[in-house]
């Protein structure tokens, strides 16, 4: 009789077990009013150089990215601070990005590759968060741009083309937000490949075109803000007569 209690208690303790594991991956990784994003902050650290993702990178460790995007999804961000919110949605949107470019991987050499004539990549319903299933467009146009109202999210949210904004090699995150949102404008604005200025001719990311009105359609005074050195200077020196012009797209793929 012994044997067949000991098995029943031995039984009985892999399904506590396992039960146990099951629910602590299913549980919000939420303390303090802040997501957990350390699995995100070590794939980054990994397969992100200084904007160049390792697309082969993240496929070899899917499994580890799926189980960062099964934390986005089991959040509530409404319950979040609102600066952990806006980092929540930014984070959320990159990490689903890069989960739909693995998704055609190692075949898709642009995002666009991953839409048809019907729908566009950005408004595939894939985005699970906390019961909802959203597009890409939906968190940038329905959430981050009407609720937080911040140009600077423009240079966070990455599309996986070599003409949006670097990939950064961390997460956001709240307590360092405005520093991380501050950094990346001025990085980008500032880069040579970004932006140059012939005469009083500006060329700039057509970024500024399609959201010219999240820029108070003021290209020149959001550069002087955040503008360094030489480029600064000049654009003060020639302020009043500068000229905006936009600079093709390069919707090629961000990585390798």
């Amino acid at each position: 009789m012994i044997r067949p209690v000991v098995q029943k208690i031995r039984t009985h303790l892999i399904i506590v077990v396992s039960a146990g594991l099951i629910i602590s991956t299913l549980l919000p990784a939420v303390a303090g009013g802040r997501v957990d994003h350390d699995i995100y902050a070590e794939l980054l650290s990994k397969y992100v150089q200084n904007g160049v993702v390792n697309y082969a990178g993240f496929k070899a460790d899917e499994n580890r990215l799926d189980q960062y995007l099964k934390i986005l999804e089991q959040v509530d961000p409404e319950q979040l601070p609102r600066e952990e919110q806006f980092a929540f949605y930014i984070n959320a949107y990159n990490a689903w990005t890069i989960k739909l470019i693995l998704t055609g991987y190692p075949g898709v050499k642009s995002i666009k590759d991953l839409g048809s004539l019907l729908q566009s990549p950005w408004k595939k319903e894939f985005v699970r968060i906390h019961g909802k299933t959203l597009s890409l467009d939906d968190i940038e146009h329905s959430i981050l741009r009407p609720r937080f109202k911040d140009p600077r999210m423009h240079f966070a949210i990455v599309c996986a083309s070599r003409s949006c904004p670097p990939l950064i090699s961390e997460p956001y995150r709240g307590a360092t937000l405005d520093a991380q949102l501050t950094r990346v404008t001025s990085d980008f604005l500032n880069g040579p490949s970004n932006s140059r200025l012939e005469g009083n001719t500006l060329w700039v990311s057509s970024i500024f075109k399609w959201f010219a009105e999240d820029f108070n359609k003021d290209v020149v005074g959001f550069y002087l803000k955040y503008a360094q050195g030489d480029l600064k200077q000049k654009l003060e020196a020639s302020r009043g007569r500068i000229e905006v012009k936009y600079m093709d797209y390069d919707w090629s793929l961000n990585g390798v």
